[in-house]
């Protein structure tokens, strides 16, 4: 197995990827005791992925979910509420919640830190149903401006240019940089070796999922947890121990290293190792991605469309991965896949005005 990879390695950047534990944790607005770590917002779509960090009694309250969020649970323990019924989230959890949905509550029982997606706004609730504030990929990329905190660009176009996208000061390192956090998503002995006590249907205990593998490459295990036949996302966990062939995103992905060192196009020559955000944006191509050293590379990854893999820079496609084929993979290896939405669902906010209007 490789030692090192990427001869062509620009040290002024990172280009689509983000060293998590070098960024300073910012203050949520109106959420107390909640912090984030902003990574890209989009202004187009709406979407916006930020670390969060809620601290031990506080918590995400009473909100509708207008565009839908995933959340990977990375360190912690937090109470979910929604829909009557509780559960428990560890590390190694990861939910779907779908859009338009209604939360309860999310509380951390200790200092719980997570990754999350908004596929849109955020609206928080007060008494009768009424928006006490909500939360945008605006309100985001504010943030992230005021307190000079970089972005991963959205674009290819942009993530060529040189952004000296730095940090100045040491950060304040993420809980997974201390662990085997890939344990923590693919099984073994530990702290949280005892399964969750997960009972809302769109969130699962992800050591529980099995292994999918596709014979084209052998070496790189999934656990498959979501398909949308609507968007075609998928999500899922990677055990990444060879080498994927040279391929071009046709859609936007994001990953999270946990484990091990990802000798990938923007990376140093050593490879990026836990706690690293990689966005691709659509038309991003690789000659290749590989584990570099010996330890299981482990990562997150959501995919936004289909990876067409080729024999060279300039050749024709001599495959294409969409959300077709990874569904034919969730089923022969029997993982039961995270619903995209709630069918029986009646209207859930209702009418919620902002505010009444003086007479």
């Amino acid at each position: 197995m490789a030692e090192a990879y990427n001869p062509e390695y620009d040290p002024t950047g990172l280009e689509g990827a983000i060293d998590t534990n070098r960024m300073y944790w910012l203050d949520a607005p109106h959420l107390p005791g909640v912090s984030l770590k902003p990574l890209r917002t989009s202004t187009e779509s709406s979407f916006f992925t930020t670390m969060v960090r809620i601290a031990a009694g506080a918590e995400l309250p009473d909100a509708v979910y207008l565009g839908g969020m995933d959340m990977w649970v990375l360190s912690g323990r937090l109470t979910y509420q929604q829909d009557s019924e509780i559960s428990i989230l560890e590390p190694g959890v990861w939910g779907f919640i779908g859009a338009n949905s209604r939360v309860a509550s999310i509380k951390a029982e200790t200092d719980a830190e997570l990754l999350v997606n908004f596929y849109g706004a955020a609206a928080f609730l007060g008494d009768g149903n009424s928006v006490n504030s909500i939360l945008t990929s605006l309100d985001v990329l504010r943030l992230a401006r005021e307190h000079k905190s970089p972005l991963v660009p959205n674009t290819l176009a942009y993530c060529a240019k040189d952004t000296s996208n730095r940090f100045e000061g040491d950060g304040e390192p993420m809980a997974i940089a201390s662990k085997e956090a890939g344990e923590l998503f693919v099984g073994g002995a530990g702290e949280f070796a005892t399964p969750a006590d997960v009972r809302h249907p769109h969130f699962v205990d992800t050591r529980a999922v099995p292994w999918a593998v596709d014979e084209n490459i052998p070496d790189v295990g999934l656990k498959i947890l979501r398909i949308s036949e609507e968007t075609g996302f998928v999500t899922m966990v990677v055990r990444h121990n060879g080498e994927a062939p040279p391929h071009r995103h046709l859609a936007g992905a994001d990953f999270l290293v946990l484990q091990g060192a990802m000798g990938y196009r923007a990376g140093p020559p050593e490879g990026t190792g836990p706690g690293i955000w990689v966005y691709e944006p659509p038309g991003a191509r690789h000659e290749s991605t590989q584990r570099l050293g010996t330890q299981d590379l482990i990562y997150t990854a959501n995919l936004y469309g289909p990876i067409a893999f080729d024999s060279g820079k300039g050749t024709p496609p001599v495959a294409i991965l969409s959300w077709m084929e990874y569904q034919q993979l969730a089923e022969a290896a029997g993982a039961k896949l995270i619903p995209s939405s709630k069918s029986e669902a009646a209207t859930l906010l209702a009418w919620a005005p902002i505010a009444k209007r003086p007479a």
